[in-house]
């Protein structure tokens, strides 16, 4: 396993981490699984012996279940096994059980490190943005639960580049607590983080932590163009992220991302994370599996790489379409990029002048 740093923090975290959204199978979350104890100890086990040393979950996971779970598999185990949680969602009826509120966040922490039977949670995260609490207000409490102990770091998740930013700048401005990490949504089915996100990311120094890598399941191969998919996926029983906006798109990703997964004769799954490993800015991808095969076959892709040939066609086949202003920097300031500039513009321009060679 590799070991990179968490952004500008000291935190060495596993480039493949494991995540509890399947735990439990509460409400909705019942279409992303029901695995109980029995089996998430087994999964963390077997996550332990290939070097996963990060573990997620939130307090929005099967109401609070998640937790519960992943708390007692983890209890009396090593210290050197970190754990992130979230806040924001809601977790009660009453209008201030939800948001980031300091009522909230200091409640939810604390109820958090109740069902995970810890002291403290290694990474905290905002779950979404919460348009309506002032981002001080936020970081004034996060820095509170830094104070008392009961987080060591703390990271944003589904936030639009602009809110990251507006919460970097008072973070800085008023000396408190700043993010070190981002936990967002990439993979070869949607590529908008590169518009914003792992630019800032690369810019202001952020880890970067990618859920759902495999798209919900898209990715692994079981959906092909004119195959049905199997009954027991994601999609046909109701979860309905992500939301796919160019079908046709995903369907080319997915054929050619089979020939290079027959080309090194593994999983189209275990080709999509390698891929997803291998982008800038990258520090960790979050896991989840339903079953011992599916995890087994997924932490085997800390260990494929991929040629630069293949990570190309890859990039051109699933190339986001530059939007304004980013067509008009790709065409006319490429010679005054910086690296943060280059995460979506250098495989744009690639892409470009393919495809007007081809002509």
């Amino acid at each position: 396993m590799q070991y990179r740093q968490l952004g500008r923090s000291g935190l060495k975290i596993s480039a493949l981490n494991f995540g509890s959204v399947t735990f439990g199978g509460q409400g909705n979350f019942a279409a992303t699984g029901k695995v109980d104890i029995a089996e998430a100890t087994r999964m963390v086990d077997i996550c332990v012996e290939h070097g996963v040393n990060m573990f997620d979950t939130a307090d929005a996971y099967s109401g609070g279940e998640a937790e519960e779970i992943l708390g007692r598999v983890l209890q009396g185990r090593s210290r050197e096994l970190l754990v992130t949680s979230k806040v924001r969602f809601p977790t009660g009826k009453g209008p201030n059980e939800q948001g980031l509120s300091r009522h909230h966040i200091l409640n939810a922490c604390d109820d958090s490190l109740r069902r995970l039977g810890r002291d403290h949670i290694d990474l905290y995260y905002l779950h979404e943005w919460d348009g309506l609490t002032p981002v001080e207000e936020t970081l004034e409490a996060l820095q509170t639960l830094r104070d008392q102990g009961k987080i060591r770091y703390a990271g944003i998740s589904n936030f639009a580049g602009w809110q990251a930013m507006k919460l970097l700048g008072a973070a800085e401005r008023d000396c408190l607590i700043a993010p070190v990490s981002q936990q967002l949504y990439y993979s070869l089915e949607a590529r908008d983080a590169e518009y914003e996100l792992l630019p800032l990311a690369v810019d202001q120094g952020l880890g970067v932590q990618v859920w759902s890598p495999l798209a919900c399941g898209l990715l692994t191969g079981k959906y092909r163009r004119g195959k049905t998919a199997p009954e027991d996926s994601r999609r046909i029983s109701g979860w309905p992220e992500p939301e796919v906006r160019d079908l046709k798109k995903l369907y080319d990703t997915i054929e050619v991302l089979v020939q290079i997964a027959e080309e090194h004769s593994v999983s189209a799954a275990r080709v999509a994370l390698a891929w997803t490993l291998h982008k800038p800015a990258i520090t960790s991808l979050v896991l989840g599996a339903r079953k011992e095969s599916q995890l087994l076959d997924n932490l085997a892709a800390a260990s494929l790489r991929l040629t630069q040939e293949q990570v190309r066609r890859l990039d051109d086949v699933s190339a986001p379409d530059l939007i304004y202003p980013y067509w008009h920097q790709n065409r006319n300031a490429f010679d005054r990029l910086s690296k943060a500039d280059l995460v979506l513009q250098g495989p744009a321009k690639r892409h470009r002048e393919a495809l007007e060679t081809k002509k």
